[in-house]
């Protein structure tokens, strides 16, 4: 852990090459610092060093109520900074998109590229709310507005990954595409369960993280200037096909990588997004 320069901690993981090119990882949604423990061999591979820091409020994570995704720039800063780290690269998953955006954006001159792995638009734009999944929808309204019953459905949900590790991951299934589906059945049990209870225990700060994603970003789409590489998965069924290619087209020069797999595509192509981080650095 570290503190941070307002005084809050920051609980962070770390994975793959200790000696590698350090890129810092902006967890998904009802996650934590432990969502990219699975990349752990393909990062050390790659020659990657991960930083997975948890957001405030969320694992070991002191709040910081009302804050925007742009504020976490200045969080990830604060990390690299305390750990002697120069240039590095982002990597987001998921609701971990924009962070990772708001990175580049805010740290521009230290980030040497960003990786988008099924990344979100911005929620405050017409009509893209309601292309979010129902359950995405319906934890950040009743975050918005009935956020003691938000939390009392976070625990819950926590205590299962905990209690019965293998019925949360059933449940988690349910409502996925065969494609992810068939990740979460090869991945250990524990390691999911583990991930999953350790974030949904700080409710509070799940609360305020699902607030936080429908919240202005701080920035635009087309203002980043620094390199970035925005990946999909061609069967998808948790954010539309449609948002990889829209936001790739908004970012000025980003590139765009359509690959096999669905929103979990990541745990399939972890290899070739950490090589493209690393070639990035280099170039």
């Amino acid at each position: 852990m570290i503190r941070l320069r307002d005084g809050r901690l920051m609980g962070f993981a770390e994975y793959g090459d200790p000696r590698g090119f350090t890129v810092v990882n902006a967890h998904g949604g009802l996650a934590g610092r432990l969502d990219v423990a699975a990349a752990d061999r393909s990062a050390r591979d790659a020659g990657i060093r991960l930083l997975s820091p948890d957001r405030p409020g969320i694992g070991l994570s002191d709040p910081q109520p009302g804050r925007t995704v742009l504020d976490w720039a200045r969080d990830v800063e604060d990390l690299v900074k305390h750990l002697g780290v120069g240039r590095f690269g982002v990597l987001g998953w998921s609701m971990g998109g924009q962070y990772a955006l708001a990175v580049g954006s805010g740290v521009a001159s230290r980030v040497t590229s960003v990786a988008v792995i099924a990344g979100a638009l911005p929620l405050t734009e017409p009509g893209v709310f309601a292309q979010l999944p129902a359950g995405d929808r319906v934890f950040t309204r009743l975050s918005q507005h009935a956020p003691l019953v938000a939390r009392i459905c976070f625990r819950v949900m926590g205590a299962v990954a905990l209690r019965a590790p293998r019925l949360f991951r059933r449940l988690g299934a349910r409502d996925l595409g065969a494609a992810d589906a068939a990740v979460l059945r090869s991945e250990p049990v524990r390691n999911f369960s583990l991930m999953s209870g350790e974030a949904l225990r700080t409710a509070p700060g799940m609360v305020e993280d699902y607030r936080a994603w429908m919240r202005p970003w701080g920035f635009a789409p087309e203002d980043l200037t620094v390199p970035v590489d925005v990946w999909g998965g061609t069967e998808d069924e948790l954010v539309p096909t449609t948002w990889p290619p829209e936001l790739a087209r908004r970012i000025p020069g980003a590139t765009l990588n359509i690959r096999t797999g669905g929103h979990f595509m990541a745990h399939l192509h972890y290899r070739e997004i950490f090589d493209t981080l690393r070639r990035r650095s280099e170039s």
